[in-house]
């Protein structure tokens, strides 16, 4: 038994930082602290002056360590399809005792297609043909594989109609586009995917961070019942301390972007650490008191 002995460490996809060899394993402590502004240097390098192309770039090339260290172009599409394929005729069966592979990759699709939502288990029974007992099998089969992570709900008593249902992300971006059959030049004409997958590569790039935090912060989203509000992620530290995360295509975030932090912040009184606006811009700004506006390159760069 390990019982212990043994610390575990999950091994999650490598994000940018980890491939690039310019990991920032503090910046969860500085944002903890309360520190956004030190993330903002006068002069960005290179790496860091990124637009949206290079962000969907980036969500290709994923973080599975052969499409991501090794391989480009073709290979890495060829590599790609078949490590789903792999997963749906092997993997599954010997894991799971799987038996229509092609039903399994119908819920591969649904699953990549929906990364970042909240679809009812109804919804994806009915896109992959099967009833919901089946589906919720598949589920619990792709997150012991590793391969899709359950965001929980974020719940609190000065809060109510929130949203019980687990966010649910593919954890690997390259793997969902190829799922999904999809290139670059894709996405770019889907807005509704685009969003899915930013907000999936942003999730990517903050799990192991998560992980490695001496604070053991734990990740959640929120979401009214309803929609009325909702908060991509959220980081959750001791004594309930929260840092609201929301992801945006935009270059040029402003206080719009951020109305549903605004929203949280107001409720959450002394438990609001700070808010983070997301982007793909270079900019580095204070939108409002505790509210702040980064490129997602600053969780490496």
């Amino acid at each position: 038994p390990g019982t212990g002995r043994l610390v575990r460490i999950p091994m999650w996809p490598m994000t940018v930082g980890e491939i690039d060899g310019r990991i920032n394993p503090s910046i969860l402590t500085r944002w903890r602290d309360g520190d956004f502004e030190s993330a903002n240097p006068s002069h960005p390098s290179p790496q860091s002056r990124l637009d949206l192309g290079d962000y969907v770039r980036l969500i290709a090339r994923g973080g599975l360590p052969d499409a991501a260290l090794r391989l480009q172009g073709q290979a890495r599409d060829e590599w790609l399809s078949s490590y789903a394929e792999q997963i749906a005729t092997r993997d599954a069966a010997d894991l799971g005792g799987l038996r229509d592979p092609a039903r399994f990759r119908r819920f591969l699709e649904a699953t990549a297609l929906n990364t970042a939502g909240l679809p009812t288990d109804a919804t994806v029974a009915r896109a992959v043909g099967a009833d919901r007992r089946t589906v919720a099998g598949y589920e619990t089969l792709l997150a012991n594989l590793l391969l899709l992570d359950l965001v929980p709900a974020w719940t609190t008593n000065r809060l109510s109609r929130l949203s019980k249902a687990p966010k649910r992300f593919l954890c690997d971006t390259g793997l969902a586009m190829s799922i999904l059959r999809v290139d670059e030049a894709a996405v770019f004409r889907d807005g509704d995917l685009l969003g899915r997958l930013l907000e999936t590569f942003v999730a990517a790039q903050l799990r192991p961070l998560v992980a490695l935090d001496p604070a053991m912060p734990r990740m959640y989203h929120l979401r009214e019942n309803g929609g009325g509000h909702e908060v991509d992620l959220l980081l959750e530290f001791g004594a309930g301390r929260v840092i609201a995360i929301e992801v945006k295509a935009t270059s040029t975030p402003t206080l719009r972007d951020a109305r549903h932090l605004t929203w949280l912040q107001q409720r959450l009184g002394d438990r609001w650490i700070g808010g983070v606006v997301l982007h793909t811009g270079l900019v580095h700004a204070t939108l409002a008191d505790g509210i702040h506006a980064l490129p997602i390159s600053a969780l490496w760069g």
